[in-house]
């Protein structure tokens, strides 16, 4: 049984796993979620249609996000959580069907015209076997016969899974758009539209770029409305005597409502990865005290870190890896996230993830050396008159965004040796999980502003926009006029929406990391070096120059 992704950064030979994920994935799960991104498709030419009539269902347009929120890397490992997903898919998708055909009679009096074949018409199979055998059937490399177009599809539906990530956070908040929705089914059915080429997907991926950045302030509104604008915090690494659970992923409200849950029971909680920026938000850190501290780099070190956690362990979005036998009796999974034998949360009651810290040992009191994170657009442009007065004054040079996802494989210490020769009269601005190449260095400030600014998660690139249009209005000048250099980490397909938002926007010279992806064709990078000049990173010392101009 063969399988073939070539989604992430790590794909086998910079090609495409085909024996066993890189991740972790096996063929059978890589077959589920195949058929996933296919039963979708199909959702999406009927919910496109219903809506042309003027009808809808959010539980179909969140279905849309949730199931492929599930298909990014290091989410759902667990064939059994992908066969109940692919139920509620094929349901979902008879369901819109049924409504659109209704729609379709009251309007015109006669049955809508039948499709007979592709993935509106898919049945599915009736048990997990079948379902396998469907999925192989329905690869990546089924979406197209010509390559640059297969390239095409494959950018637009990556950037599309990258975006339902932060739909669905958004969701959960309380944030839902009409226009998101209906672009999530558009824009899926168009993938098996025969009829579209190349400039149609590259004009959709611009689209989906342009979408995002609605996405990603609609998250960042969400996340301001329920625990306001974070702050500069400095945050303890190490730990502290008493129960504790690590909270792995994205995730602030499932935080939220275990916060609330463990308040006064004796156990502290710890953030892991991408959970680091919680600190920042009042109404997080300060409401509870026991949020205490974060434990452990980038979601990669895990299997090294983890078996030094002794209390309880959950994951509240993508980032998980196959557990070791040491700490799997004390893992949890929460919202999309699953692997075969780990106790999955279903809803808000995180009883039994507290049952299981009260029974573990306790952590020590060991405490460690602190980080700064917290510096969103709104405590950054707080300072705005400082940094602008830097600019002008000479003091501050240049700005580099160096940030992203950070991943196993060599070259990424690349990330840590720029950061460190980057001149002392320049800022670093940086977030997601890529900083914990070099967040616990010492970078000193520039009168009174930290060399370093941690924005946050790497839905935070709102914010890093935010900062940089701010600047580019202070000078009256475009973005790519702006002394700031972008240097990015990629791993998932998270990363991948964030740099369609940012070509969308017209932002040149992006370069990006530790190796291109497998996925875009030799043609479609020509495409985006002409007319981006996107390029790969090469030295460190090699970039500096070409950013400071020297």
């Amino acid at each position: 049984m063969g399988m073939f992704c070539n989604q992430c950064e790590q794909a086998a030979k910079g090609v495409g796993c085909d024996i066993i994920g890189v991740c972790g994935k096996n063929p059978e799960v890589a077959a589920l979620q195949d058929l996933m991104l296919y039963g979708l498709k199909g959702l999406g030419i009927y919910a496109e249609k219903a809506r042309e009539l003027g009808k809808k269902d959010e539980a179909i347009d969140l279905f849309m996000i949730e199931g492929l929120f599930t298909t990014v890397t290091n989410v759902d490992f667990d064939p059994v959580q992908l066969a109940g997903k692919l139920r509620t898919c094929y349901d979902s998708k008879e369901k819109i069907k049924s409504v659109y055909e209704t729609a379709y009679r009251e309007k015109n009096g006669a049955s809508a015209p039948a499709i007979t074949s592709g993935p509106a018409a898919w049945v599915i199979a009736g048990d997990l076997a079948g379902l396998v055998k469907q999925g192989e059937e329905h690869g990546i490399n089924t979406h197209h016969a010509d390559a640059d177009v297969r390239s095409a599809i494959e950018i637009l539906i990556y950037g599309l899974k990258g975006m339902a990530a932060y739909a669905d956070h958004a969701y959960i908040l309380g944030k839902k758009d009409e226009e998101v929705f209906a672009f999530f089914h558009k824009a899926m059915a168009a993938t098996a539209d025969p009829a579209k080429g190349l400039m149609d997907f590259v004009g959709l991926s611009m689209e989906c770029g342009k979408l995002n950045i609605k996405v990603m302030g609609m998250l960042n509104e969400g996340h301001v409305d329920h625990y306001g604008h974070p702050v500069p915090t400095k945050v303890p690494t190490g730990t502290r005597k008493g129960k504790g659970i690590l909270v792995s992923g994205h995730d602030l409200r499932m935080l939220e409502e275990l916060l609330k849950q463990t308040a006064g029971k004796g156990i502290n909680i710890y953030t892991h990865g991408e959970m680091l920026p919680a600190h920042g938000y009042p109404g997080l850190k300060q409401k509870y005290p026991h949020l205490y501290g974060n434990f452990g780099g980038a979601w990669q070190d895990q299997a090294k870190e983890f078996p030094l956690f002794p209390g309880a362990i959950i994951f509240n979005t993508n980032c998980i890896q196959r557990p070791a036998e040491s700490y799997k009796d004390r893992l949890f999974s929460w919202g999309q996230v699953g692997w075969p034998g780990i106790k999955h949360i279903a809803g808000w009651d995180f009883s039994e993830v507290i049952n299981k810290a009260l029974e573990c040992p306790e952590l020590a009191d060991a405490p460690e050396k602190e980080i700064l994170t917290g510096f969103g657009h709104n405590a950054v442009l707080s300072v705005a008159d400082k940094v602008i007065e830097g600019v002008k004054a000479g003091a501050i040079k240049h700005f580099f965004l160096i940030g992203g996802c950070d991943g196993a494989k060599p070259g990424r210490n690349y990330y840590t040796e720029l950061a460190e020769q980057v001149p002392q009269d320049c800022v670093i601005l940086t977030l997601a999980c890529g900083k914990y190449r070099f967040n616990k260095l010492e970078f000193g400030d520039i009168g009174g502003i930290p060399r370093l600014l941690d924005i946050g998660q790497c839905n935070d690139a709102y914010s890093a926009l935010q900062i940089a249009l701010a600047l580019a209005d202070a000078f009256k000048c475009g973005v790519n006029d702006l002394p700031l250099s972008m240097i990015l980490s990629w791993y998932e397909q998270k990363a991948v929406v964030i740099l369609l938002s940012l070509l969308h926007l017209g932002i040149k010279n992006i370069k990006i990391g530790p190796s291109l992806p497998a996925f875009v064709t030799p043609n479609v990078l020509n495409f985006l070096v002409e007319n981006f000049n996107l390029g790969p990173i090469s030295t460190p010392e090699a970039d500096l120059k070409a950013a400071l101009g020297q």
